[in-house]
């Protein structure tokens, strides 16, 4: 990181604080459905869900991120009721049972709301407020921190041929308007966290360079979060499929924390918790 560049310090909202200068921040993935690319069906049953949930806060997870609709490539929506039917018996559930935030992974305002209602202490919008800006709103008045990611098209064609004249400027263009808009609905800067959106709508070169070169989006001054869990980007270096890419995994994991990531979204919180505290040290020690 550089040193002249100062990241973001804390997201204070509701009964927490989360320090971002005394540690790399993880976010466990916890999807409830049948077909996300990584591990769909794995927690499909809300009491699988949960149980892993748990697991997941025990490992280490400072956030776990509940998700009920894939947004793999070439995916398409489900219902509403579908989404809600999977995600609101988990969120309710295991805000109950943990001291940790648990986030909201939707781009439905009415998802959001129920979520929030029973427990959901963040959003996770992979729209950046595109598909249904009524999210802002809800967030603004619950004054809870939103991750706004950036995602060129929408699944369904997010992969079919992504190309870019200028991929930062572009990325970091479409992001600062995204957190502009957040906080002319009302949500507050200081809780907006922004995702350069790992694997959507990018080339597998775009992936590297986006981790080589995270350090280029401080310049929007908000919290960065990198996904790279497991993704097709890694598979296509090690020529492997996605159950054996978590050595790859960790290895994006290091690199994008020792490029200023604030928070890494992950599958495996235990290796990602290991990983993390060792570049954290790293990065800590006086020369």
């Amino acid at each position: 990181m550089l040193p002249h560049v100062r990241k973001p310090n804390a997201l204070k909202f509701s009964d927490h604080n989360l320090n971002l200068d005394s540690k790399t921040l993880i976010m466990g993935i916890l999807n409830v459905t049948p077909d996300s690319f990584s591990d769909g069906g794995l927690h499909f049953r809300a009491d699988d869900a949960v149980r892993h949930g748990l697991r997941m806060a025990n490992e280490g997870a400072d956030i776990i991120d509940v998700g009920g609709e894939s947004t793999r490539p070439f995916s398409d929506p489900i219902p509403l009721e579908e989404e809600l039917s999977r995600v609101i018996p988990v969120i309710k559930a295991l805000s109950q049972e943990i001291d940790i935030p648990v986030s909201i992974d939707t781009y439905k305002s009415e998802v959001a709301r129920q979520a929030l209602e029973a427990g959901a202490k963040m959003v996770n919008d992979i729209s950046a407020l595109r598909f249904d800006p009524a999210i802002g709103p809800l967030v603004a008045e619950a004054d809870i921190p939103i991750v706004l990611m950036h995602m060129k098209g929408a699944p369904k064609n997010m992969q079919v041929n992504p190309t870019y004249e200028d991929l930062f400027g572009e990325i970091i263009g479409f992001l600062g308007k995204a957190v502009d808009q957040a906080v002319e609905m009302g949500i507050k800067r200081d809780l907006v966290i922004i995702d350069p959106g790992i694997g959507f709508g990018k080339s597998f070169d775009d992936n590297l360079k986006i981790i080589k070169e995270l350090h280029r989006f401080f310049v929007l001054g908000q919290p960065i979060l990198v996904s790279t869990s497991n993704k097709s980007f890694i598979g296509h270096v090690l020529d492997l499929p996605v159950e054996s890419r978590e050595t790859g995994t960790m290895a994006t994991i290091a690199a994008a924390v020792m490029q200023g990531a604030n928070i890494i979204r992950a599958h495996n919180v235990k290796a990602a918790r290991e990983t993390i505290t060792i570049i954290d040290a790293i990065m800590k020690v006086e020369t």
